[in-house]
């Protein structure tokens, strides 16, 4: 898994704040999002992956996150393995988001 494309929180602010047509994914649970949730991304429970799979479009661009960064980067392996190439994993999760891009997002 280590030739996954990461991004930091920082880098990721940037690209958002530039209107890259990027779409995050979250991969926590229903009660995490709940929780906190980085704006404009799309609850995708690692618990479902396979059947959301089905929906998500193979040539778009996708963040992943989670809450440290390691369900995420699993969930990159498993959409790369049924052909997604345009994948990239948020270093450090929500966790990391809330640190170093948005204080207000909630720590758990």
């Amino acid at each position: 898994m280590t030739d996954i494309q990461q991004i930091t929180a920082p880098e990721l602010a940037r690209r958002l704040a530039a209107g890259d047509p990027v779409q995050l994914l979250d991969v926590r649970e229903d009660w995490e999002y709940a929780f906190n949730r980085i704006p404009g991304s799309r609850l995708c429970p690692m618990s479902h992956l396979p059947a959301w799979a089905m929906e998500l479009d193979p040539a778009r661009e996708y963040v992943i996150y989670c809450h440290h960064g390691i369900r995420s980067m699993h969930a990159c392996a498993y959409l790369r393995s049924k052909g997604f190439t345009r994948l990239v994993n948020l270093i450090g999760g929500i966790d990391a988001w809330s640190h170093e891009v948005d204080p207000t997002v909630p720590l758990y």
